[in-house]
């Protein structure tokens, strides 16, 4: 029998905020334990809550970047569960009344299949739990940073179309610069509804919900692990039942944690202690204005207005701050293509061998797209050539400066003046003549040769394009 897959995503993100959803503790990964918590995040008898209004508005941010309708009045509500990483035993989140309803994300590479959106609301997060070989303790400075949650359809039918919605909904989300949605360090996570159903079956499957992934290998493998086993008891003629189950990475399985909860079962009622949200038309409209291009346009952008080739103009527009710098340098009169592929290049392996990644280029306090661009100005106009040019990126990459300058200053002038070149051309064939007549014989790597010997000669300043013309001529003729 044949069978049909749906899968849906609730993702889990924390906003980019400087203090907590509903008090002003300080938002801090890095603390100590229990370092940043008062009487409103430890729900102490008496504490009232104050919402961060900051986390309002990157909701809304997020919500207009995914094509969303913004509710102009939304409210809040109390989650009732008894677990220690809610000291309260309740959790604020939005049930009735989210702030931002539909929406969806395109599939990059697939034309016209979109994943669309259920809605998004924001809530309070919950405390980390640490295990210990003996113990557990529970850290509450998380308790209370505001998280956004992204609900989508069960639009997905295999695990590659999951990480294709994921990826798409990060890079949006950074652009946005709405959260870093770095997993490793937790602040997007996800949980997984999978649900298996014979061809022809209208209804959906039952949901078996996999909770807490924060990798997107390991998403990737758990659910084409539940797809394996939903379908094996559905073809033993067993089945599936509604649950909780966790990924074991290391057994590469799925693991029933507890019998699935219904929203009846949190026992939803309004949040006293909050007013509901009210946003204005002209509220919306301001961030509205202020939103970025989108990752797919300004891929778009790149391509066709700059002639990139589509690889190219993929992975530069793949991070905003990648995108960023590139379209700075362009703007500082640098050639698209000459600095795509530069920055591509020699600027990301740089990068990389200094422990960085792309996402940190635009945290350089040395190379600049103003410096950059300079260089790529003299390259153009021949000014220097390319050894010394790579020369001069590591200087600036290292330490900064005017590449204009730094090559006044010390004489790094490329030699183009051919009768310069000739004569160190002369030089070279003079010294290297059985080079030379491997060169008349055929041998094209002896041509590299020769032209290393007169950049040699002219301590790397000699055109080497000029000085193979050069070589060439002279072997010729002789």
């Amino acid at each position: 029998m044949q069978y049909l897959v749906n899968i849906g995503l609730e993702t889990h993100v924390q906003l980019k905020t400087r203090t907590k959803m509903f008090c002003g503790c300080p938002v801090d990964p890095d603390a100590e334990p229990n370092r940043n918590v008062c009487p409103v995040c430890l729900g102490l008898p008496g504490a009232l809550p104050r919402m961060n209004r900051e986390a309002i508005r990157l909701t809304v941010v997020s919500g207009l970047m995914l094509g969303c309708s913004i509710s102009r009045r939304s409210a809040f509500d109390r989650k009732n569960y008894f677990y220690p990483d809610m000291s309260k035993n309740y959790q604020i989140s939005q049930d009735a009344f989210p702030l931002c309803i539909g929406g969806g994300v395109d599939l990059a590479g697939t034309p016209g299949r979109r994943i669309r959106i259920n809605h998004i609301h924001l809530e309070e997060d919950a405390a980390k739990i640490n295990h210990y070989a003996r113990h557990s303790g529970v850290d509450y400075n998380r308790c209370g940073t505001p998280l956004m949650e992204i609900v989508s359809e069960p639009d997905m039918a295999s695990a590659d179309e999951a990480m294709g919605y994921l990826q798409g909904l990060r890079r949006i989300l950074v652009y946005a610069g709405v959260s870093d949605c770095n997993l490793e360090d937790g602040n997007m996570r996800a949980d997984v509804n999978v649900s298996v159903r014979p061809v022809g079956c209208e209804t959906l499957g039952t949901k078996v919900e996999i909770k807490n992934m924060n990798t997107f290998k390991g998403i990737h493998a758990a659910i084409e692990s539940e797809i394996a086993r939903q379908t094996a008891v559905l073809e033993s003629g067993g089945r599936v039942i509604q649950e909780t189950r966790r990924w074991d990475g290391e057994a590469g399985e799925t693991l029933s944690m507890r019998t699935k909860e219904n929203a009846h079962d949190y026992r939803y009622f309004p949040e006293p202690d909050l007013l509901p949200v009210e946003l204005t038309d002209a509220e919306i409209e301001a961030w509205r204005a202020a939103l970025p291009e989108l990752p797919e346009a300004k891929k778009a952008r790149f391509r066709d207005a700059f002639g990139l080739p589509e690889y190219d103009a993929g992975v530069l527009s793949s991070e905003r701050a990648l995108a960023d710098f590139f379209d700075a340098t362009v703007s500082a009169g640098a050639d698209p293509k000459l600095a795509a592929n530069w920055i591509m290049g020699d600027v990301l392996r740089l990068m990389g061998a200094a422990g960085r990644d792309a996402s940190q280029i635009g945290a350089l306090a040395t190379l600049t797209p103003a410096s950059l661009a300079a260089l790529l100005k003299l390259v153009a106009n021949r000014t220097v050539n390319g050894p010394t040019a790579k020369a001069l990126l590591e200087e600036l990459f290292e330490k900064g400066g005017d590449p204009e300058a730094i090559v006044r200053e010390r004489g790094l002038g490329q030699v183009s003046d051919a009768g310069a070149v000739e004569a160190l051309v002369r030089q070279a064939i003079e010294a290297n003549p059985k080079p030379v007549a491997e060169l008349k014989a055929g041998k094209k790597a002896s041509l590299q040769f020769l032209v290393g010997q007169v950049m040699k000669l002219s301590r790397g300043k000699a055109d080497p394009r000029l000085a193979a013309q050069t070589i060439s001529k002279l072997v010729s003729e002789t």
